[in-house]
């Protein structure tokens, strides 16, 4: 079942190398007419005499001459420019066939101290034992407020996208506010030039619901999974003093936000499990990706070239030439 599959998706990537065949076609029909000796003479003596009357060597009619040596090589190279296929692989031109962006909220209310040491930093920390579960995988980070910011685009640098987070503030955002709907824009748009498959983890403390309508047309037209992770505390959580003012966690709003984006919600703990939980739900979203992203088909081309080969040293022998006139 498997070879008449591949039969059925045979084709070439470089269909225009086929048309060396008619060059070919001719030049062979020439030298092999050329290289008839007796040719002239079936014109003008009958062919159950010319038998008796030409002299030929041992064994030459099952030989192989040197003109079909010649037809075999030009036709095995023509197949191998046309590049033969029938099979898809990966694309060689992205490190990892997965890709992950981080999008982060930078606001005031992510300094409360509700978590410790306090939602923002909690959140760096979240973001480097994400990294390690999920080591090698090409991650970009985006940070916003009342703007959207590429902090880091895809990099297979899980140390450099820990430094840039570490380093967000919100008095860096140059516009206050909240909206996360242009976050996840910029983010699915830069996973789809990827052309690789991925998903969105959406750092946040909360989602306002004048937001979704915008989250999920981002969703429906960009077609990429948001997962969130919810970084704040319940309302039996109390802030030390000193600590912003923020809102507690509503995990109705949030999971609302994540059924719009076709993700899911993940609480904050105070261990690890947080984390392996949503890196486990981030790779079923990546698997269900169409396997065809992020492909290409495979040239099986060079498979021919080693008897190529083979074929062009048999003219190297003694009486392998072919002259044409």
């Amino acid at each position: 079942m498997d070879f008449l599959a591949s039969i059925q998706q045979l084709h070439f990537l470089r269909p225009a190398w086929l048309l060396l065949l008619l060059p070919a076609a001719f030049l062979l029909w020439s030298v092999y007419r050329r290289s008839d000796s007796i040719r002239k003479w079936r014109k003008v003596i009958s062919p159950h005499l010319l038998q008796h009357l030409t002299l030929s060597e041992s064994n030459e009619s099952g030989r192989w001459r040197p003109v079909y040596m010649l037809g075999m090589a030009w036709l095995t190279g023509t197949l191998a420019l046309a590049g033969p296929t029938w099979q898809m692989q990966a694309s060689p031109f992205s490190e990892d066939q997965a890709a992950m962006f981080i999008v982060i909220k930078v606001t005031p209310e992510m300094l409360a101290r509700d978590i410790q040491p306090s939602r923002l930093q909690r959140s760096v920390i979240k973001i480097q034992d994400l990294l390690e579960l999920r080591n090698g995988i090409r991650t970009g980070l985006i940070a916003f407020a009342g703007s959207a910011h590429l902090v880091m685009p895809l990099t297979s640098d899980a140390g450099v996208i820990n430094n840039f987070a570490a380093a967000l503030e919100p008095s860096v955002m140059p516009m206050q506010g909240d909206n996360p709907a242009e976050a996840i824009t910029l983010a699915s748009q830069r996973l789809v030039r990827a052309a690789v498959p991925g998903s969105i983890v959406l750092i946040t403390d909360s989602v306002d619901a004048s937001q979704l309508n915008e989250l999920q047309s981002a969703h429906q037209e960009w077609g990429v999974d948001v997962h969130i992770l919810a970084m704040s505390a319940g309302p039996e959580a109390i802030p030390p003093p000193g600590s912003p003012p923020a809102p507690a966690l509503d995990m109705d709003a949030l999971r609302e936000a994540a059924r719009v984006m076709g993700g899911t919600v993940t609480a904050v703990t105070a261990d690890k499990n947080d984390v392996m939980a949503l890196a486990a739900r981030i790779e079923r979203s990546i698997s269900n990706v169409p396997a065809q992203e992020g492909q290409q088909w495979k040239d099986s081309g060079y498979y021919l070239l080693v008897p190529l080969i083979l074929l062009i040293l048999s003219f190297f022998r003694r009486g392998g030439s072919v002259a044409i006139e």
